[in-house]
């Protein structure tokens, strides 16, 4: 920044200050539902989206590039670039490195209309004057350095060999391409591997110089601020940039109507099928969208759609897909489903297709609409009750047309009619709009034509949004007021409850509910009826049917996920509503867990889901390394519930399950008294405590329940490569047990000499094998210790293109030697502990989050005192001790590797 442009954002900073109420070079153009829109001379966009009620603050930054941009030779290249601006900027390194150091959770993302960035931070003037200086400086000063571009040039291409891996991915691809003739849209974002690796630097800068200006951005700042203040800095380091003198071309490439049912097969090797069919819809701003929307929900929800019905009740596929690319141009409709090798892809594509297509003839019912309206705006109101989602979320809006297009689309939602639906599937549900088939002379062609949207200014002109929603309360997410706030009650069974209630937006609340059962002994040879009968609960009751149970949820606008892990012998129901309905959300999941119905019908999809599951990772190189190495250092005998099975002994052992031993399975074990619920959030504390004791005090478990506690086990070090042949990636693996525990005194210093080795974004083996070297597009390592057992483990992964190896393997073990020999300097010390604490009260600001350990921690007699305690250890924390943990456990001669790969095709032995 000159001298001049520092002199002009002091003195229209100081004017916002001294009393003007917007700072000069700044109009106010519109305010709805809570977020008003600003814009500087520049051109820039900013959106300022207060919310008090959580201690964070997320910053998002949106340009109006993506992949639909680029040009030929160029594809990738808006996700090569999402990379490269991390790398730093003339005044600044690793950006990485410096978001990690704030605490921030964030990421980039590239998609078909635009890219953007997003940093969630702890609340507080430093970091978000920090994050909005960042983000300034990136957009113009970004280096976008050729010896950046050699090193993220390899890690973008893993991540494209990695999607190669996947059947699902391919074929999608292949299916857009397909579908379209011209548009981008039909290109995928990351590219072609040609263009990833031949790009030139000067064609990515100049593309960076284009694009990455303030007149193409939309800033965003949601959360926990001061709103002059944070005007006053965006003015600071924003409008200095001046608008840049060329102007961004008009893509005016338009798609023609498609003028017969296309076709596209993938040959690859694989484990499970898929059918998958494509249909050109309008654009996401188009006044059909919703009830195109709402067709898409009819026809593929699950368990209501009539795909799921005609599909997986049917027994003709494992499962089913949908999706609706809601873009600036008109984009595409997809439906699928996966099918097991022995089920027939010829019958699924058939019902598929008939299903589809048949929608125009047989119009959907009310009540089918109604399902599906509930369903959608629930999902949009509970996002709207979480700022940080919504300051992400309004990426989308913005690069289809406007933010405030969220809204209409909402509106415009709960408008949508039968004949809405019925209308839009006779428009675009037709044989001429599909992938499939070829061409056929026919002297009627019967084609979708897609008619453009309406000026946006005309569709936003005099619209005023809904209610605004209701604000929280500012709280101070530390354990010491966790724990004040908190109320811990014991049933008359053994239940705990433990409850934090708060104000927060939306008034929104969340609970975890536990149900622990049985030990080590009763639940030998049950892992795999324990998981089908958890997997049950939600498929229907006594008393409510699995749609009626869905049907309920949605409108309540409820979130509830319930599962359970056979090892551990435990359930839970995850739970998300709003103040209002929790007491019936909380009597719909009583009767789910009490009272299983376990239909007759329900069960065989959801083995065959979860056979389907198993068999897509059987050549897998991420699952065959992993689980190699999971099972070589877990050894437990046949039916033991720690048993670490391959695929093909998970499949044998599903497969013998019937319905009779799930049904007794729930009778022998379920009950609650050793079961918790935590609720954090907006509710009436008497009213939860006294409707818990009314549902669950008088639910008693029927066997005794001990934990599952896993032993210290040594492992002998050994090196394994597996062959997975035609799989473009491979995965490195590498394993020691530990023999140690979170209460031990030496916890703390291993903790984080883990976070800095390869604990974090800005970890030692993030930055050697992924950021300097290229090898990986991700790499990692985890270090856990259990709670009162002492079967600790440290392990380290990383993804890779076979070729790379040997090289990546000799890098891991340089930087293992390097921590043992030189262990860590104390400016990085002090840079990790506040990383990884600013991270813990990010963590801790959230409801969803802190049900968890709020529920867990009775178990091991604990409050959010021990967190406190743990904290203060790690501040305490030298250098000298860290370096002495991570030599007294970690032993290079005790390490197990495992790898897998096509790696006789990539011509080398690892």
């Amino acid at each position: 920044m000159t001298s001049l442009r520092l002199a002009t954002a002091l003195t229209v900073v100081a004017s916002f200050v001294f009393g003007q109420s917007l700072p000069q070079g700044v109009k106010k153009n519109v305010s709805l539902e809570g977020i008003t829109e600003y814009q500087l001379d520049n051109g820039m966009k900013v959106l300022l989206f207060p919310d008090p009620s959580k201690p964070t603050v997320t910053v998002n930054i949106t340009y109006l590039v993506g992949s639909k941009h680029e040009n030929y030779g160029e594809t990738g290249m808006a996700h090569l670039l999402e990379h490269l601006v991390f790398k730093g900027t003339q005044k600044r390194g690793n950006l990485i490195k410096e978001l990690q150091e704030h605490g921030a959770r964030f990421n980039g993302t590239t998609w078909l209309d635009r890219t953007n960035y997003y940093e969630t931070l702890n609340a507080s003037d430093e970091n978000l004057e920090w994050a909005l200086e960042m983000e300034a400086d990136r957009m113009v000063n970004s280096k976008i350095a050729k010896s950046d571009l050699d090193s993220e040039m390899t890690v973008v291409r893993n991540e494209f060999e990695a999607g190669e891996n996947s059947p699902m991915r391919v074929l999608l691809e292949r299916a857009l391409s397909s579908a379209f003739d011209w548009h981008n849209y039909g290109k995928s974002t990351i590219g072609a591997r040609s263009d990833i690796e031949n790009v030139p630097i000067d064609r990515l800068q100049g593309f960076y110089r284009k694009y990455y200006q303030p007149d193409n951005a939309l800033l965003v700042v949601a959360g926990k601020f001061d709103e002059s203040k944070t005007l006053g800095w965006i003015v600071k380091n924003f409008a200095p940039i001046p608008r840049p003198s060329r102007k961004l071309d008009k893509i005016w490439t338009s798609e023609p109507v498609q003028d017969g049912e296309r076709s596209v097969t993938v040959r690859r090797v694989g484990d499970v099928q898929y059918v998958m069919s494509v249909y050109h819809i309008p654009a996401g701003t188009h006044p059909d969208f919703p009830a195109v929307e709402t067709m898409s929900t009819i026809l593929g929800d699950n368990p209501s759609g009539r795909l799921y019905k005609a599909l997986v009740d049917n027994k003709k596929a494992a499962s089913i897909l949908n999706m609706d690319f809601q873009l600036s141009e008109p984009g595409v409709a997809i439906y699928g489903a996966r099918v097991r090798t022995e089920q027939s892809l010829d019958e699924a594509r058939q019902i598929l297709l008939r299903t589809i297509e048949d929608l125009a003839k047989e119009p959907p019912s009310k009540e089918e609409v109604d399902r599906a309206k509930t369903k959608l705006l629930k999902q949009i109101e509970l996002n709207l009750n979480d700022a940080g989602r919504v300051g992400v979320e309004l990426s989308e809006w913005a690069s289809m047309a406007d933010w405030r297009m969220l809204f209409v689309h909402r509106d415009r939602l709960g408008k949508v009619t039968p004949e809405d639906v019925q209308r839009v599937a006779k428009n675009y549900l037709k044989e001429s709009n599909r992938t499939l088939g070829a061409f056929i002379p026919t002297k009627t062609p019967d084609r979708a034509e897609i008619s453009a949207p309406p000026p946006i200014d005309q569709v936003l002109k005099d619209y005023k949004g809904g209610v605004e929603i209701a604000q929280g309360e500012a709280f101070d997410p530390s354990p010491s007021n966790i724990d004040s706030r908190t109320k811990t009650t014991t049933l008359a069974n053994g239940m705990k409850l433990v409850l934090l209630s708060k104000k927060t937006r939306g008034n929104t609340v969340h609970g975890r509910l536990a149900l622990r059962f049985g030990d080590v002994n009763s639940l030998k040879g049950k892992s795999h009826v324990s998981r089908l009968t958890s997997s049950m609960l939600m498929r229907g009751t006594k008393k409510s049917t699995r749609q009626q149970i869905q049907d309920t949820l949605d409108k309540l606008k409820a979130r509830v996920q319930m599962g359970g892990g056979p090892s551990s012998g435990i359930v839970n129901a995850q739970i998300e509503t709003v103040r209002g309905n929790l007491p019936a959300v909380l009597r719909l999941v009583a009767e789910v867990l009490r009272e299983p119905s376990f239909p007759d019908n329900e069960f065989e999809p959801v083995r065959q889901a979860q056979l389907a599951g198993i068999e897509n990772q059987k050549s897998e190189p991420m699952f065959l390394a992993m689980n190699g190495l999971n099972k070589h250092l877990t050894r437990y005998p046949k039916g033991d519930p720690r048993e670490v099975l391959t695929a093909e002994e998970d499949v044998e052992e599903l497969k013998k399950v019937t319905l009779a031993e799930a049904r007794q399975f729930h009778a022998d074990f379920y009950g609650a008294s050793n079961a918790s619920l935590a609720v954090a959030g907006d509710f009436d504390e008497a009213e939860i405590q006294k409707l818990a004791a009314e549902l669950f005090g008088d639910w008693k478990s029927p066997k005794p329940y001990q934990r599952v506690i896993r032993d210290f086990q040594t492992a002998d070090a050994v090196n394994q490569s597996i062959q997975t042949n035609d799989k473009a990636n491979a995965m490195f693996a590498v394993g020691m047990p530990l023999k140690i525990n979170d209460d031990h005194p030496d916890y703390p210093a291993l903790l984080m000499a883990n976070y800095m080795f390869g604990g974090s974004a800005n970890s030692r083996l993030f930055n050697r094998l992924r950021q300097k070297e290229g090898w990986s597009y991700g790499a990692a390592s985890q270090f856990m210790a259990p709670t009162q057992e002492d079967a600790g483990v440290f392990m380290a992964y990383a993804i890779l293109a076979p070729q790379n190896i040997n090289k990546l393997e000799s890098g891991y073990k340089e930087e293992v030697e390097r921590m043992l020999k030189e262990g860590f300097p104390a400016e990085e010390v002090t840079r990790a502990k506040s990383s990884w604490m600013q991270g813990r009260v990010v963590n801790r600001s959230s409801d969803q989050f802190l049900v968890g350990p709020l529920g867990s921690n009775f178990q091991f007699s604990r409050t959010m005192s021990w967190d406190a305690e743990l904290e203060k250890k790690v501040q305490a924390l030298t250098p000298e001790q860290i370096h002495a943990a991570a030599k007294k456990y970690l032993d290079p001669a005790k390490v197990s590797y495992f790898k897998a790969g096509d790696f006789k095709k990539a011509g080398v032995t690892p």
